[in-house]
């Protein structure tokens, strides 16, 4: 980490050749000016602010691009935690042709050529890939869950790793924030291991810790953390068979004690060793931690917030759409559903997130349609017709005509017709002559 520093410090000392500090590294190129619009890149080296020349002016409005030497490891190079100086850069590394570019006002780069390459500018410092996720395992880059496989996260970013809902039912093996390093992750991707839920209570997993909230409300955040809201009841129960031992419950919140001890019905004494939390406070937030009797543990994190989301009423609903909530603070859900004559567009229900988000956008209430009818027939006319729910398309045939199929046909709930529409078909007329010379059908 620390060569990377120092060659990240090289690139800043010789970006632009117009200043000071830069003429122990080489010239710089005359600059490509093209009408950009960047301003000074305002550097500092080593916490001392960098200076253009005396005589040179300041004004980088017009440049569009700086090219400049500079002696830098390879841009594929992975580096060595035994140099900090650029003096040691300078003496190792080959020199290379870098540049900066000005894109939409902002300076983008150093990018620098490879050492008998084919010429082109590459990033100094690479991204790290994502080629592989392992099972039961989530990642999170700016909140976002990532989805795709061979995803590449830029340089200096970080992940978040937790394991698959429900909390408590798998272990997180490795840390749960990874950082990339140029290419580099700055600890193997993290696995969940099964617990004894999944395991048929082997000794040799670890336990499961199931979340029982009989009064009050929790979520799981983003990290997979446990979020309480304040005021609540909450039960952990530890997954292991009583006659292999007692497990041991330890914390990390302000409590001096809690209540714990094996489950008391018939059904859970010999396997759910509990935690309860009465009328959880803010004292409460901390880490729990049930371990057996053979030493193998599992986690969960508690944080007690008082989280509110937008009520209900105040967001800009469909004017169709009924909803029944149990309320707007932490954990909370709100179900939704339309009247006859209307099909819901969206999620069904929403739940009031950690983030004081709720988990998804109200849903619409769109008025069920029917498919269009276009009656290109002469002899099949239209006498009434409206394509919403409940109503109709009524037909007669023209004279002379006989209709085969119902005469009206209905708009249904899943936007469908009743039946078909009907045809016209034509039918033989019998004349018979009268003795007066009337013609009689």
């Amino acid at each position: 980490m620390a060569r990377q520093y120092a060659m990240l410090t090289a690139v800043i000392t010789v970006v632009l050749g117009t200043y000071t500090t830069a003429s122990a590294l080489g010239k710089v190129d005359k600059p490509t000016v093209d009408g950009g619009g960047c301003p000074s890149p305002g550097l500092t080296l080593n916490g001392t602010r960098v200076v253009p020349r005396s005589g040179m002016s300041p004004d980088f409005s017009t440049l569009s691009e700086v090219k400049f030497p500079a002696r830098l490891l390879s841009p594929s190079g992975k580096g060595s935690a035994s140099v900090a100086s650029s003096s040691s850069v300078d003496a190792e590394a080959p020199s290379r042709i870098c540049k900066i570019k000005c894109v939409s006002g902002q300076w983008v780069g150093p990018l620098c050529q490879e050492v008998n390459g084919d010429g082109r500018f590459q990033p100094i410092l690479k991204s790290c890939a994502l080629e592989e996720v392992p099972p039961n395992l989530i990642l999170s880059f700016k909140n976002r869950i990532i989805i795709e496989l061979n995803t590449t996260i830029p340089h200096n970013s970080t992940i978040a790793a937790r394991c698959q809902e429900p909390i408590g039912t798998y272990k997180l093996s490795g840390p749960p924030v990874l950082n990339c390093s140029n290419g580099i992750w700055s600890s193997p991707i993290p696995k969940c291991q099964p617990t004894t839920l999944f395991t048929n209570y082997s000794e040799n997993s670890p336990p499961t810790i199931l979340v029982r909230v009989p009064s009050g409300s929790a979520a799981v955040d983003q990290n997979g953390g446990l979020v309480v809201f304040p005021g609540s009841i909450l039960h952990l129960e530890c997954l292991y068979l009583r006659r292999h031992g007692d497990p041991e419950w330890t914390w990390t919140s302000e409590a001096e004690t809690y209540l714990t001890g094996w489950a008391i019905g018939n059904d859970e004494r010999n396997w759910k060793y509990r935690l309860s939390i009465y009328y959880v406070k803010q004292f409460d937030t901390g880490s729990f931690t049930c371990t057996t009797s053979r030493g193998i543990n599992n986690t969960i994190t508690l944080q007690v917030s008082d989280i509110h989301c937008k009520p209900v009423p105040s967001m800009d609903l469909n004017p169709h759409l009924n909803y029944r909530a149990s309320g707007h603070r932490l954990g909370q859900t709100t179900y939704f559903n339309c009247p006859p004559g209307f099909f819901l567009k969206g999620s069904a229900n929403i739940t009031c997130l950690p983030s004081g988000d709720w988990s998804n956008s109200p849903p619409d209430c769109i008025m069920v349609k029917c498919p269009p009818i276009s009656v290109d027939d002469s002899r099949l006319i239209m006498v009434e017709y409206n394509d919403t729910y409940g109503k109709r398309a009524a037909f007669k045939c023209a004279w002379g005509f006989q209709m085969s199929g119902v005469n009206s046909i209905e708009c249904l709930a899943d936007s469908t017709w009743s039946h078909r529409i009907p045809t016209c078909t034509g039918f033989r007329l019998t004349l018979k002559t009268h003795r007066n010379g009337l013609v009689k059908f």
